[in-house]
């Protein structure tokens, strides 16, 4: 890629960034080689960079902006609460009303916590869980993705019984200890590692995956996994802060008809703002401080701004439900555009990805088998012809509500070269 690509003002604003933030980004899959573009505005399913240019999104914030980029029922509602306050460090009426509905979308939620990320939601969860059982160990999927805290940055080991290693410089090997790691779609593999560990507080999945993704559930494992967990009497954790109202209302849970012990949700239940959010029964939740000992706490928890935010998002989406069966029909099309063999695109709803390898993986060590030179070179394609994809193999694209028949068609187009 060149400035013709990106621009020269990005460049160049790369270069100071250098010396600033380190490699230059405030996260590391901002990082584009050999520079990023810089946004100035964005509108619908558009970014505008400050070079002029233009990309049709399929980014989106990495999920949250199921409505687009400034919707307008949204940003009016954070325009009113800006001449209301910003901070109250008290409670306000508005997380009553978010929790409301909340908790009515999701079987599995009868009392929550907001907090700010989906990194704090899943470590949060993750921290009641061990306290509600007294357990101290879990299991993860390889590959899943909760957040940038030390009991989820693993790595896999060697096999469905081993420990992993940590992921990241400053992790103790301790955490990686207290951590094991099955594959995505291998029931057998959960059911063998809890049946030879009775120290396993949860399980925590992503019912859906969306870091590596989205890799689909096969027909009768989320129900399988229900069952073991139960079996064994470890909590089992669905982390949907992708798929949470992204896949419907009440998310993967109510789609495929699987409900958790305890779920976390983010991006899209805050409307574009930072939110996070954990729940589950009232006899878990009520673990939590003040009820209970298991603390949590945060100045920006329950933040008016991001409660007014997800409150106009909700509303909207209870409004017009229609709307996901529509972008659901635009991902088909975008299949459909596919010249060759589509069975390596894979969707669920609105998310959607193309791997460049022989079939649709079932687990993250298949999707690590695809071409990631062939990847990176249909991406730069894409982005000369003006549509953003996420710069990497491994993370799922995104249609919203306001990508228009325009926008549709310029994404069949890109990908009518495959």
């Amino acid at each position: 890629m060149n400035d013709a690509v990106c621009g020269k003002k990005s460049r160049e604003l790369f270069e100071e960034a250098k010396t600033l933030l380190p490699g230059g980004v405030a996260s590391p899959v901002r990082a584009i080689q050999p520079y990023p573009f810089y946004t100035e505005s964005a509108s619908g399913c558009r970014l505008k960079t400050v070079d002029g240019l233009e990309y049709i999104d399929c980014c989106l914030g990495y999920g949250p902006l199921l409505l687009g980029h400034a919707h307008p029922s949204v940003t009016r509602a954070v325009a009113d609460q800006l001449t209301r306050g910003t901070l109250f460090g008290t409670p306000s009426e508005l997380e009553i009303e978010l929790a409301r509905i909340v908790t009515s979308d999701y079987p599995s939620i009868d009392m929550l916590r907001f907090v700010s990320t989906g990194t704090e939601a899943t470590l949060s969860a993750l921290r009641l869980a061990r306290g509600f059982t007294g357990k101290t160990e879990i299991v993860k999927v390889e590959g899943g993705f909760h957040g940038a805290h030390e009991s989820v940055l693993i790595a896999a080991g060697s096999g469905a019984l081993t420990h992993g290693t940590p992921d990241s410089a400053g992790v103790p090997a301790e955490f990686a200890a207290a951590t094991r790691q099955v594959a995505y779609n291998d029931a057998e593999a959960l059911e063998e590692t809890l049946s030879k560990n009775d120290n396993i507080a949860a399980f925590i999945i992503e019912p859906v995956m969306g870091n590596v993704g989205p890799i689909l559930p096969e027909k009768g494992y989320l129900e399988a996994v229900r069952e073991i967990t139960k079996a064994h009497d470890v909590l089992l954790i669905f982390d949907e802060v992708i798929t949470g109202y992204r896949l419907g209302i009440g998310g993967a849970q109510v789609k495929f008809g699987v409900t958790p012990d305890i779920t976390t949700l983010g991006k899209i239940v805050g409307g574009g703002l930072p939110v996070g959010v954990f729940g589950a029964c009232r006899e878990i939740m009520e673990c939590v401080s003040p009820s209970g000992a298991v603390y949590n706490a945060g100045t920006f928890n329950a933040n008016p701004l991001s409660m007014l935010a997800g409150l106009s998002a909700l509303r909207f989406l209870h409004e017009n439900t229609g709307l996901y069966a529509d972008a659901e029909e635009a991902v088909c099309r975008i299949r459909e555009s596919i010249h060759m063999d589509a069975e390596s695109f894979v969707s669920c709803g609105s998310m959607f990805k193309y791997f460049f390898r022989d079939s649709a993986p079932k687990n993250y060590r298949e999707a690590k088998e695809s071409d990631t030179a062939a990847f990176r070179k249909f991406w730069e394609a894409a982005l000369k012809s003006g549509v953003f994809l996420p710069p990497s193999q491994f993370e799922t694209n995104f249609l919203s509500f306001a990508h228009d028949k325009e926008a549709v068609d310029k994404i069949c187009e890109v990908y009518s070269c495959l």
